[in-house]
């Protein structure tokens, strides 16, 4: 053993500071991995010159394995394998740390392993069909060598951290007080400690520790039907409709943005003021409020399901449950009422079974719609299209029963590119050209510009004030009440961090006597609602049964 030391620090005092050197940068990569933080708003990073509470865990880790171990280990001498180990290791939470920074800053909620693990594949899937196979196969790769390349630099810097920088310090008592204070610190950190905020980083470990648990509660804990909140009382009469047909839309990515944005609301007022203007000229009134959405910058499955039933599904998996239950929901309730059910989803294009727990009489998807024109963006049929096509494969006729009708927009889904052109023509909507052959081929060659989406949000909310606005100067085939509100907030990077998750919420009807309900519940007259939600998604859902509700 004592042959080995001397080795050890012959070669230190060949190369005193090119030793030390790459020890210090040895370090700094191991640290600056783990202290790493968004780059607003891309989905890059920059580098945190905070200390990372695991990078900390780890060297205290190495230091007290070799010190147990020198008398017959030495760091020189460790294996390939387990250099290899650590730096996979240390890898995970790298990648770790990159989603746990990411996905706040660019959707505004904590990533969801559970949740987000069978979301993100389709939406990929979605995102793939606009490119030829060899731009997929070159992300592919290149993703694939982003990775390699990652782990090759953490074993260099494992194997130099190992090698150089542990024996110097086991030998050294300023590098060891050093390392004592560095510890203390980071379980301070651990611990809530807001002195240390400004110099240890958040630590990645209790992601971790959060996601194993909702695992284990989904996976390994039963259906969990016990947990779920009770359902509201599923028993109003529905007379205030008087017979009227009722239509409940979803814009997609329909935020308090819109509203809280001075730059924005002064962009999209005036589609909002046209579209008052039109209902007031069918005979129709407005009144407006906000709630709070279940879900932020995506998961829209998770406020249709929190309206729609009743039940508050913040925590995706209280979704998940509530699909395998016979627990009530509107489109239910409107059927017991005698209305058809129809749900119109422009954006599925695959078998959807969990429809079946919503209990639509029709389903209406992409393939029913058959949209033959132009592929404009990611998400292909305008919502436009939808709803003309809608009308034409679903007419009214002179005994049809009153319908309920739940559509769930697509258009103004991230990445909000490129925004369709509104068709005033509604029967030219539904032919082979649509739109203007040049604005289509601008459309078509134009780039998703990723790193500044607010441009495209905008032109794809005032998109849609367009088309809703020119839907309801159609003709009326019957008298309807319609429910227009957002799913949730689009992501982050249009929002800016720290946005609150309320949603708004219209009324548009020509029953003054619906209309009070809704005012009396906290509604306000017109487009623009009081700022303060009056109540949360599934909260809705009771004060909307309530305002249909009709004594005898």
């Amino acid at each position: 053993m004592r042959h080995i030391v001397t080795a050890e620090s012959q070669d230190r005092a060949r190369n005193p500071y090119l030793n030390a050197l790459f020890a210090v940068l040895a370090l700094g990569v191991l640290n600056s991995a783990l202290s790493m933080t968004n780059w607003w708003p891309t989905p890059f990073v920059r580098f945190d010159a905070r200390i990372a509470p695991e990078f900390v865990y780890l060297w205290c880790g190495l230091l007290a394995w070799f010190a147990v171990r020198r008398q017959t280990l030495s760091p020189s001498l460790v294996s390939s394998r387990f250099l290899g180990g650590l730096a996979v290791l240390y890898a995970v939470l790298v990648v770790g740390r990159y989603f746990d920074t990411t996905a706040p800053a660019l959707f505004g909620r904590a990533i969801n392993l559970y949740w987000d693990g069978l979301q993100i594949p389709r939406l990929l899937w979605v995102l793939m069909q606009k490119y030829p196979l060899w731009v997929v196969v070159a992300v592919i790769a290149a993703t694939v060598a982003l990775l390699a390349v990652l782990f090759l630099v953490l074993r260099w810097a494992m194997t130099v951290t190992v090698k150089k920088a542990v024996p110097y310090t086991l030998q050294s008592k300023w590098a060891l007080a050093l390392t004592g204070f560095l510890l203390l610190s980071s379980l301070a950190n651990l611990a809530g400690a807001q002195l240390t905020w400004p110099y240890i980083s958040r630590p990645v470990i209790p992601t971790y520790w959060a996601q194993g648990k909702i695992f284990w509660h989904a996976l390994l804990e039963g259906s969990g039907q016990s947990n779920l909140p009770a359902s509201p009382a599923f028993d109003s009469n529905l007379r205030q409709l008087a017979g009227s047909d009722f239509k409940l839309f979803f814009f997609e990515s329909y935020g308090a943005i819109v509203f809280d944005n001075d730059a924005m609301q002064q962009q999209i007022a005036p589609l909002q003021k046209a579209l008052e203007t039109q209902a007031l000229a069918r005979g129709q009134t407005i009144v407006s409020a906000f709630v709070t959405s279940t879900t932020f910058g995506g998961g829209t499955d998770l406020a249709h399901m929190a309206l729609l039933s009743g039940v508050d599904t913040r925590d995706p998996i209280l979704h998940d449950v509530l699909l395998t239950t016979q627990r009530p929901t509107l489109v239910k309730h409107f059927k017991s009422k005698g209305y058809e059910t129809f749900g119109l989803y422009p954006a599925l294009s695959w078998d959807w079974p969990e429809g079946d727990f919503f209990g639509f009489d029709k389903l209406v998807d992409a393939r029913a719609l058959n949209y033959e024109g132009p592929q404009l963006g990611y998400w292909k049929i305008p919502d436009q299209f939808a709803l003309a096509k809608f009308r034409q494969l679903q007419p009214i006729g002179q005994g049809s029963p009153p319908r309920f009708l739940f559509f769930s927009s697509i258009s103004s889904h991230l990445p909000f590119h490129p925004v369709p052109p509104y068709q005033p023509d509604w029967a030219k909507v539904l032919t082979l050209a649509p739109f203007d052959n040049q604005e289509v081929a601008r459309l078509q060659a134009s780039s998703t510009p990723w790193l500044d989406m607010q441009p495209g949000y905008v032109g794809m909310i005032k998109y849609n004030f367009e088309w809703l606005a020119g839907y309801l100067a159609m003709p009326k085939e019957r008298e309807y009440v319609m429910l227009v509100l957002g799913d949730h907030q689009p992501t982050s990077n249009v929002t800016g961090e720290g946005a609150s998750w309320d949603v708004p919420v219209h009324v548009i009807a020509s029953n003054p006597a619906l209309i009070e309900r809704f005012l009396a519940a906290g509604f306000s007259p017109g487009m623009l609602p009081q700022r303060k939600a009056i109540a949360s998604l599934s909260g809705l859902t009771t004060i909307l049964l309530n305002a249909l509700h009709k004594d005898q």
